[in-house]
């Protein structure tokens, strides 16, 4: 009677088992940390994204109140209509989150508006009617918990892509990195572009 059936079971059992624990050594060892990471990074960005439509999505009803009791800002108000179109222009998702030129010019223009949003907060304080309007109070309300939402989504992005930075920087991730994800870059981060510009802007009168 042959054996050699048997002995080709057992080969096939064999590579079964070394495949699954080749499968487990990897796995447990961070192969798949890299994309796990930079997965995190595009859903932190998107959240940062959907807040700042948010805050654009406030600001033309915002500047029609206003102009009904503050038609002579003119020059205010115009600025802020500017920079939101501005701010609305420039795109970056996921496909165009490595560009460092990109996201710099995104994070300039919305911080453009933040100041142009700024200066009419300041403004609106001379029109003692418009501080008591209950559509400019509501309006005003929403503005502030945007620029909150802003403020955390900002922060959990920053997070995001310090951790996905360090681990394609030290071990093990930097081996995969260079056997497995070499064409995933470093990620760009925010920077600070004013002076406290990681607080929410204070809109309360």
């Amino acid at each position: 009677m042959s054996t050699q059936p048997t002995m080709i079971s057992y080969r096939g059992l064999w590579r079964s088992t070394l495949l699954l624990f080749m499968v487990l050594v990897l796995t447990g060892c961070g192969i798949n940390n890299i994309p796990r990471l930079d997965e995190q990074v595009k859903s932190a960005w998107s959240q940062v994204e959907n807040q700042y439509q948010r805050r654009a999505d406030l600001v033309p009803n915002l500047v029609e109140t206003v102009k009904g009791f503050a038609n002579q800002e003119r020059e205010t108000l115009t600025a802020v209509i500017e920079a939101r179109s501005k701010a609305t222009s420039i795109q970056v998702d996921a496909d165009t989150l490595d560009n460092p030129q990109k996201l710099q010019q995104f994070q300039q223009a919305q911080g453009q508006l933040t100041s142009a949003l700024s200066r009419l907060m300041a403004v609106s304080e001379r029109y003692p009617e418009l501080r008591s309007n209950q559509n400019f109070l509501a309006l005003q309300s929403q503005l502030e918990g945007t620029e909150n939402r802003i403020s955390v989504a900002r922060r959990d992005f920053i997070a995001a892509v310090e951790r996905y930075n360090t681990e394609i920087r030290t071990f093990p991730g930097r081996i995969w990195h260079s056997v497995m994800y070499s064409d995933m870059p470093i990620r760009e981060n925010f920077e600070a572009t004013a002076e406290n510009a990681e607080q929410a802007p204070q809109v309360e009168f």
